[in-house]
């Protein structure tokens, strides 16, 4: 199969795997985007960001590769939060099933701007008390299950 193919099936023939990462700045702040139309699901909801692994990489260059394509910015330090199963929905109802290794990712913000605009329309920087809505369907777990590893990396 090509690799648009594999995409096509990731999460949905078999169990994808995902590097997610939540963008801080190191100063109390984190970056969400909106996903565009265009996103292949959840689209409108705002989100910390991620994307699949590719055949022979590992987690960690995942994540560096996928802040640098969706936000432009080099990945200061990595930090592992944990990992779960995000069991969702396409629009169609078909079932999905990922497995999201999540980070916390230190980033400058100066270098930070949507750099796929075909799958994300606007960015922007929050704290826990400023969440913007909505959120994408994991979120609110995200934030619970790391809530206090989060307040320790956002200082609050």
């Amino acid at each position: 199969m090509s690799p648009e193919e594999i995409r096509k099936h990731k999460g949905v023939s078999f169990v994808g795997v995902t590097a997610s990462f939540f963008c801080h700045d190191g100063s109390g702040s984190f970056y969400l985007a909106r996903r565009s139309e265009n996103a292949r699901d959840e689209q409108g909801t705002w989100d910390p960001g991620g994307g699949g692994l590719k055949i022979g990489e590992t987690v960690e260059a995942a994540v560096r590769r996928e802040v640098k394509e969706e936000y432009g910015a080099d990945a200061c330090s990595i930090e592992f939060l944990g990992y779960d199963d995000a069991f969702r929905k396409l629009k169609d109802g078909t079932p999905t099933h990922w497995l999201a290794m999540r980070f916390a990712v230190l980033v400058d913000p100066a270098e930070v701007s949507i750099c796929e605009p075909e799958a994300l329309v606007e960015g922007g920087w929050f704290t826990l008390d400023t969440l913007p809505t909505p959120l994408h369907s994991m979120f609110p777990k995200f934030l619970k299950k790391y809530q206090k590893q989060l307040k320790k990396i956002l200082g609050s």
